[in-house]
């Protein structure tokens, strides 16, 4: 008999059988040592957050008042107002932070703002059943802590009336136990019996210079390259608002990685029209030609330019012409009123902008 050809087996790599060779702990650890690490993509805003009381800008006032109510026992209901970006939210959780210490912050601490359903339900039964637990008076390391929590209800001028109206005497029976911080824009939008309740604390917008100042630091911090006429335009187009500024710049930077910021890059991201549109749009309604003023319009309009952005800038524009005068202004203005109404209702962009470049044109006709 024949004997049959030897079949070779064919070879398995080590990596596919079922037992592998095994790999050391230093193999381990330095395959884990060659793996990059992600970086962790956190919002500048939540980044630079102050920490401290201390460290938040501009508001003088407030912070002398709060360092003393962080080192005595007296600590009341505060209401903070004034315009979005000025660090009410901020100095607040700062506060709290000191007060509590990392331990106890979430367990003390309850924070409503107006994404959450904010109606008499739940007053009645969310805060007022937080609001009853009773605290110690110590930390879990040791250091004297306030014998009370905190609610934070951030932009409470969205509440209802009958939801103000059940918070008050919330405030009044859990006094003890519970401290109350809310927070809002226009402070009267909130009823008497709240603020009478509450120490008031108004912030001021920010500064030119103390915007300018941050956002410096942060350009430095995060080795961002940034013109200083760049800074310059992020402080003009926020208006005093800090998150909005720090929020322009990470967008700028994230846009133009590892290349100078320029003026012209803060535009493009904030979406402010150039001068020289908004000044060809002004020589225009002097022609006194429909047809020039209606192609003009269209094709600022195909830009993307957004209408409201210029409406906002041609009402700055106009205002400063000395050649017209207040009784033509009053006109102008008045339009733009009725033209900013219906924009915000949904009204056509193409149609509202000639009705009001439209009555530009004729008051300068009239001069």
């Amino acid at each position: 008999m024949s004997k049959k050809p030897a079949v070779k087996k064919p070879v398995v790599p080590a990596m596919f059988t079922k037992n592998p060779p095994s790999t050391t702990n230093k193999d381990t650890e330095t395959m884990k040592e060659n793996i990059p690490k992600p970086d962790r993509l956190v919002p500048w805003v939540e980044k630079y957050r102050p920490k401290k009381v201390s460290d938040v800008a501009y508001q003088d006032e407030v912070v002398a008042v709060l360092t003393k109510c962080l080192a005595g026992s007296d600590f009341p209901n505060l209401l903070f107002y004034g315009p979005p970006g000025t660090g009410k939210t901020s100095t607040i959780l700062a506060a709290a932070h000191e007060l509590f210490g990392p331990q106890l912050f979430r367990d003390r601490l309850m924070e409503l703002n107006s994404s959450d359903e904010r109606g008499i339900n739940v007053i009645r039964e969310k805060v007022k059943k937080f609001a009853q637990f009773s605290v110690i008076a110590t930390r879990t390391d040791g250091v004297y802590c306030p014998p009370f929590k905190l609610i934070i209800l951030d932009e409470c001028d969205s509440m209802t009336k009958a939801a103000q109206a059940a918070l008050r005497r919330t405030m009044e029976r859990e006094s003890k136990t519970t401290r109350f911080c809310l927070i809002c824009n226009y402070i009267s939008r909130i009823i008497d019996p709240i603020t009478s309740r509450c120490a008031k604390f108004r912030f001021k917008p920010l500064s030119s210079s103390i915007i300018e100042q941050r956002l410096q630091a942060i350009c430095n911090n995060e080795n961002v390259q940034c013109e200083t006429e760049a800074i310059v335009e992020l402080v003009k187009c926020t208006e005093g608002d800090m998150r909005k500024a720090v929020t322009f710049l990470q967008s700028v930077a994230r846009f133009r990685t590892n290349v100078t910021i320029t003026a012209d890059d803060v535009h493009e991201i904030t979406g402010v029209i150039p001068d020289t549109v908004i000044e060809s749009l002004y020589q225009v309604c002097h022609s006194s030609s429909y047809e020039k003023l209606a192609a003009t319009v269209k094709n600022v309009l195909l830009e993307g330019y957004a209408a409201h952005q210029l409406l906002l800038q041609l009402h700055e524009y106009i205002l400063s012409q000395m050649a017209l005068g207040n009784e033509q202004k009053a006109i102008i203005f008045e339009k733009a009123a009725i033209v900013d109404g219906c924009l915000l209702d949904g009204a056509d962009e193409y149609l509202q902008m000639m009705d009001f470049l439209c009555t530009v044109m004729h008051q300068l006709c009239r001069s």
